[in-house]
């Protein structure tokens, strides 16, 4: 079960590592593109929302590898479940409908997450 924690969670946390940071440094018209939602919400929520996903991201990976807090890993695969419901709900609520399978890929990957990470 470690094995398989390492694998999903790994690659979960390379996902909202890389997805934080461009929320973080690009710019509005560079993120439209790939996230239509960004012209809904203020940039400054934008670059929160980067931020709690790198720092989510982190706590996939630190706690377990350290031995230091390991529960932490579950709620950061918590935060991330949270995080897509949100997700969905923002999706639902505009007019884009295409970002929504990856939410459910997204949710579904975190909640197998939560389950292995209790194993630790």
């Amino acid at each position: 079960m470690n094995i398989a924690y390492w694998i999903v969670g790994g690659l979960l946390a390379l996902f909202y590592c890389y997805a934080g940071l461009l929320k973080v440094i690009r710019s509005r018209d560079r993120l439209r593109p790939m996230m239509a939602w960004v012209d809904r919400v203020p940039l400054p929520a934008v670059r929160a929302l980067g931020t709690v996903e790198i720092l989510g991201a982190i706590g996939l990976v630190v706690p377990p590898l350290t031995g230091v807090a390991p529960s932490l890993a579950t709620a950061a695969a918590i935060g991330f479940v949270v995080l897509q419901a949100g997700a969905i709900a923002v999706h639902l609520t505009g007019v884009e409908d295409r970002g929504i399978a990856l939410n459910v890929g997204l949710i579904t990957t975190a909640a197998v997450t939560v389950w292995l990470a209790t194993g630790l």
